[in-house]
């Protein structure tokens, strides 16, 4: 195996219990140590057993019928040991009180590290760097229930992260979240490529925010993986994303009309700043 790989999906496929056919099949994925790969496609494409899948919590908690392999440093996700492979691999999820269970948000942050038996100074240091990343130090007293959706969602994002896992999958953690919000969290995510070496798996309908930050995108409908490139010749392929139901971000769909209109034949913009620049280039 090629060690820079962290995770290796080779043929794989998941039917749940009591459904008819399988929520994902055919699956072939290779993702590198320390990508930031954004995960697309409309409801029900699978996206979120593709999760679950990465993670262990398939097959460790749900039952059905799976073929191929998936593999997160070299190891099949099953010969973990219950809870090794959680170290490992952080999931935050859509709805961060589900994932609630302290009455502070300081409790909230350490109760994982106390679990795993970590020092008192490893726990107090990590807390620190934690808080601040996710700008909660001002919050460490408050119950979680009392605080707005948006800081929820970050003390959700915080206690995967005092964990310390070496990939992070995020299941549409912005989906319920206001734009300033949903901007707050991808400023941590920002941070986090730029200062960590995680590799981040981020689920997502809110690709303005998604595109600039991911190296890679996958599309999957119908529980088949799409395609799977990146991100800047992923989103060249306008035509089969809008057929598919996945529309690009307006940056990328004004450059793509005009393509298809045959004024312009360059590369989308994945940003409307980079849209801006690419028009004056026109003009001049």
């Amino acid at each position: 195996m090629n060690v820079s790989k962290v995770i290796e999906i080779q043929d794989y496929s998941w039917k749940y219990i009591n459904t008819r056919v399988p929520a994902i099949r055919g699956i072939n994925l290779s993702i590198e140590e320390g990508s930031f790969v954004g995960v697309i496609g409309p409801n029900g494409a699978g996206k979120t057993t593709l999760a679950y899948s990465i993670d262990g919590l398939i097959p460790g908690q749900y039952n059905g019928v799976k073929k191929g392999t998936v593999k997160v440093f070299g190891k099949e996700v099953e010969e973990y040991a219950k809870g090794e492979l959680q170290q490992l691999v952080g999931v935050v999820f859509s709805d961060p009180e589900a994932q609630f269970t302290a009455m502070t948000v300081e409790d909230e942050l350490v109760f994982g590290m106390e679990n795993i038996g970590l020092s008192l100074t490893e726990i107090k240091e990590r807390l620190e760097w934690v808080t601040e990343l996710t700008d909660l130090s001002h919050l460490l007293m408050k119950p979680p229930y009392e605080i707005s959706g948006g800081q929820k969602q970050r003390v959700a994002l915080a206690a995967v992260l005092s964990m310390r896992p070496k990939i992070l999958v995020l299941d549409e953690p912005t989906s319920m979240l206001d734009p300033v919000s949903r901007e707050r969290i991808f400023g941590v995510l920002a941070k986090l490529k730029e200062e960590e070496n995680n590799t981040i798996i981020a689920i997502e309908h809110s690709l303005e925010n998604l595109v600039p930050l991911a190296d890679q995108m996958v599309l999957l409908s119908e529980g088949e993986l799409i395609l799977h490139d990146e991100t800047q010749p992923f989103f060249q392929q306008s035509r089969l994303l809008l057929e598919k139901g996945v529309f690009p971000p307006g940056a990328m769909l004004f450059f793509h009309e005009l393509r298809e209109k045959g004024l312009y034949q360059g590369r989308y913009p994945l940003t409307v700043a980079e849209g801006v620049q690419l028009l004056r280039g026109l003009k001049g």
